[in-house]
């Protein structure tokens, strides 16, 4: 990863999203998809936490070491921002900031239940929708979502 991350564009984002498209997803995808972010992590040595769920159901979790329980608070916030747009916590965060707002100011969403922040990237299949989502917490933010991305660029084959 480069040292210095340039802010990807909504547009770049948006595009990310209608290429990360699975044509299935089963609960051993969603460990060979995890199981494949912790080797990325700890490639980096990031201290992470790591989850992984569909329809309601947790089908994967891993703490990092240097996680911490305040991780997994991060994880559920970032992820009812995608279980409630259907779309990246990051890209929900940067579209309210392309319109100069925030998402705090202006989703009307509790803060504490809620955080339009990266590291959240829909789980979406192909004919179906927007099923689950992949997290990741422990790193700034962009640095979150492009971990993600970049385990999902290799799972699918992009």
């Amino acid at each position: 990863m480069s040292t210095a991350p340039t802010t990807p564009t909504v547009a770049e984002l948006e595009e990310q999203e209608r290429r990360l498209v699975f044509r299935r997803f089963t609960n051993d995808d969603a460990w060979a998809l995890g199981s494949l972010l912790v080797e990325l992590a700890r490639e980096r040595e990031a201290p992470v936490a790591i989850d992984i769920h569909r329809a309601g159901q947790q089908l994967f979790h891993a703490a990092l070491p240097g996680s911490a329980p305040d991780n997994n608070a991060w994880i559920a916030r970032k992820r009812r921002v995608v279980e409630r747009y259907g779309s990246a916590s990051y890209l929900v965060g940067s579209r309210f900031r392309a319109k100069g707002t925030t998402f705090e100011e202006s989703s009307r969403l509790d803060p504490d239940a809620y955080a339009a922040h990266g590291g959240s990237f829909p789980v979406t299949v192909a004919g179906v929708g927007v099923v689950g989502a992949v997290t990741v917490s422990g790193l700034p933010q962009v640095e979150d979502h492009r971990l993600v991305v970049e385990a999902l660029e290799r799972f699918i084959g992009e």
